[in-house]
């Protein structure tokens, strides 16, 4: 198990990219936090038909990450320490401006919340970056946008943004 820099820029979007989604394949997402704290959190994913624990480390564009593949078994024997701390959402992933970019489109009581989160391999290529037009605005520093805030506390005001 490595500890990895994830350098991950996001932003809140108003409607789909109708065009460039045509190729996306949608994959759900179940997610719950084992652990949360100001900078750290411990979660458990069930991506596609595969499970992640993963520790988070840090916030805002560079975070320190870890993950793990475990089995099914492990992941519902912990599933249930995440209630409470829960979020579902199905992503998108397709390629915009030469950036692999993933668009989650959150469901339950997050649902109408989409977000493009796009991750890059240096920091200066996350400040160079031109998010497309269908942005609203970047929330990479907005903490009440993280999954494990969203989780615990639902959906933000949008009259807030």
């Amino acid at each position: 198990m490595t500890m990895n820099k994830e350098i991950e820029r996001k932003y809140l979007i108003k409607e789909l990219p109708f065009e460039e989604m045509q190729k996306a394949k949608p994959r759900r997402i179940i997610q719950g936090y084992l652990f949360l704290e100001d900078n750290r959190e411990l979660r458990i994913r069930k991506f596609g038909q595969q499970f992640f624990l993963t520790q988070k480390i840090g916030s805002g564009l560079v975070r320190d990450e870890t993950e793990e593949e475990i089995s099914e078994h492990i992941f519902n024997m912990m599933w249930p320490f995440t209630k409470g701390k829960r979020l579902e959402k199905l992503r998108f992933t397709l390629t915009l401006n030469g950036h692999v970019c993933e668009i989650d489109v959150y469901s339950g009581k997050l649902a109408n919340l989409m977000v493009l989160e796009v991750e890059f391999s240096s920091e200066e290529a996350a400040n160079n970056f031109v998010a497309p037009k269908f942005c609203l605005k970047e929330i990479t520093e907005d903490k009440r946008f993280k999954n494990a805030t969203l989780a615990q506390r639902g959906k933000p005001g949008l009259s807030d943004t």
